[in-house]
C-alpha cells in the first residue's frame, strides 16, 4: 500500500494506531478494529460507529438549485422539505447508475449531496456539464467529517453529548445545532439496517467528536462490518448492486426513480423498465451446500450461466452463507441455483430479502 497517494480522513491519526488500515477507494481507512464480527454484533445489539470522512459533500444552491437537481437526479427532489434527506440516483443517458447519495434539503435553494468516495470527482463532472441557469455547485468534500453511529442505543448514547431532541427527529429528518460541543447537522439515517445517526461536522472538529463517542463507550468500527451490515440489510453498494451497467430498476431501487412524474437523464429507459420490466432483477440466493459466494461468481440453472453474485459472504447475523445476484428476470423467480466457487458449482435457492430486517 503507498501511503504517499493515498487521501486520510480528518480522523486518520485518531484511528491509524488502532485500526488495520487498507486502501479503499482511494483512501487509507480501517477494515477493522477488533473482528468484523465483534463490530457487526455491537452495531446489531448495541451501538457503534464509523468514520465515514471519506464521502463526499456536493453543496448546490441558488434559485435554479431544484430545476437543475430534478433534471439530474432520479427522484422527485420537489417534494423534500428543509431538513428531510432524500435517496437519489445520478445516472446516465443510457440508464446506468453513475453513482448513488443522499440529498439533504439546507435551505429554500441549498441543498447537499452526499456522494459515495469512489465517485467524488466522477460526480462532480457528471452534474457540472448540465448547470444552467442560477446555480452553483461546490464540491467541499475536503472539508467536513462525517461519523456514522449506529445501532439501538445510539440515541441513548448521544443524548448525553447533546441537547437536541434526538428522538422528535424522524428517519431521512435532519436538524442542525450541537453535539459534544461541536456544531454539526445531526440526520437520522445510515447504511447498517438499524437506527441510528449521521453527523456531519467541520474536519477539524472531527477528532472531538471521535473523542467524545470514544469516552462515551461507543466501539470503533471498520468497512468489514459496515459492508456486512449493509449486505444483511439489502442496501445497495455502488459497484456491486449498483453500477455503469446496473440500472437502479434492476437493483431494486425503482422507489427513488420517478420517470413517471418528471424527466431526468435517463428517464427515457428508465420508464420503459419500468413500465414493461426490466430485463434483470436482483435476487437473494442461500448456499447450501459449504462455501461462500464472491462478487462476480456465475450463477446458473440447469448448468447454463444466466446471472452473477453482486455480493456474497456468511455475515453474523444470519449466519449462513448467502448472496445478491443479479439473473434474467425469467428466472428471477425460480428456486433451484447453482453458484460456481473456485470451479466448484454449488447448490443455492431462492431466499426472500432483505436477509435482516430490524424489529422496530
Amino acid at each position: 500500500m503507498s501511503q504517499t497517494t493515498l487521501k486520510r480522513t480528518p480522523l486518520f491519526d485518531m484511528i491509524a494506531p488502532t485500526g488495520k488500515m487498507v486502501d479503499f477507494a482511494g483512501f487509507e481507512m480501517p477494515v477493522l478494529f477488533s473482528s468484523i464480527k465483534e463490530e457487526h454484533l455491537a452495531v446489531r445489539e448495541q451501538v457503534g460507529m464509523f468514520d465515514v470522512s471519506h464521502m463526499g459533500e456536493l453543496f448546490v444552491t441558488g434559485p435554479d438549485a431544484l430545476s437543475f437537481l430534478q433534471h439530474t437526479l432520479s427522484n422527485d427532489i420537489s417534494k423534500i422539505v428543509i431538513g428531510q434527506a432524500q435517496y437519489n440516483v445520478l445516472c446516465q443517458e443510457d440508464g446506468g447508475t453513475v453513482d448513488d447519495l443522499l440529498v439533504y434539503r439546507l435551505a429554500e435553494h441549498d441543498y447537499l449531496l452526499v456522494v459515495n468516495a469512489s465517485n467524488i470527482e466522477k460526480d462532480e463532472t457528471h452534474l457540472r456539464q448540465y448547470l444552467q441557469g442560477d446555480v452553483t455547485l461546490e464540491n467541499q468534500s475536503d472539508a467536513y467529517g462525517q461519523i456514522a453511529v449506529q445501532g439501538p442505543k445510539a440515541m441513548e448514547v448521544l443524548n448525553t453529548l447533546t441537547e437536541l431532541a434526538l428522538d422528535e427527529i424522524k428517519f431521512f429528518r435532519f436538524v442542525q445545532g450541537q453535539l459534544a460541543g461541536v456544531d454539526m447537522l445531526v440526520s437520522r439515517s445510515g447504511y447498517t439496517g438499524e437506527d441510528g445517526f449521521e453527523l456531519y461536522m467541520r474536519a477539524s472538529d472531527a477528532g472531538v467528536v471521535w473523542q467524545a463517542l470514544i469516552e462515551a463507550g461507543v466501539m470503533p468500527c471498520g468497512l468489514g462490518a459496515r459492508d456486512t451490515l449493509r449486505f444483511e440489510a439489502c442496501l445497495p453498494l455502488y459497484g456491486h448492486e449498483l453500477s455503469a451497467t446496473i440500472s437502479p430498476i434492476e437493483a431494486g431501487m425503482g422507489f427513488a426513480v420517478k420517470p413517471q412524474v418528471k424527466s431526468f437523464v435517463g428517464s427515457d429507459v428508465l420508464l420503459k423498465q419500468k413500465e414493461q420490466g426490466p430485463g434483470r432483477r436482483l435476487i437473494g440466493l442461500e448456499l447450501l451446500d459449504k462455501g461462500i459466494a464472491r462478487q462476480d461468481a456465475p450463477v446458473l440453472v440447469n448448468g447454463e450461466t444466466v446471472g452473477f453474485v453482486t455480493t456474497g459472504t456468511l455475515p453474523p447475523t444470519v449466519g449462513k452463507a448467502i448472496a445478491l445476484a443479479l439473473v434474467p428476470t425469467e428466472y428471477a423467480t425460480g428456486d433451484s441455483f447453482e453458484v460456481e466457487v473456485r470451479g466448484k458449482k454449488l447448490a443455492a435457492r431462492r431466499i426472500d430479502t432483505p436477509f435482516y430486517r430490524r424489529s422496530k
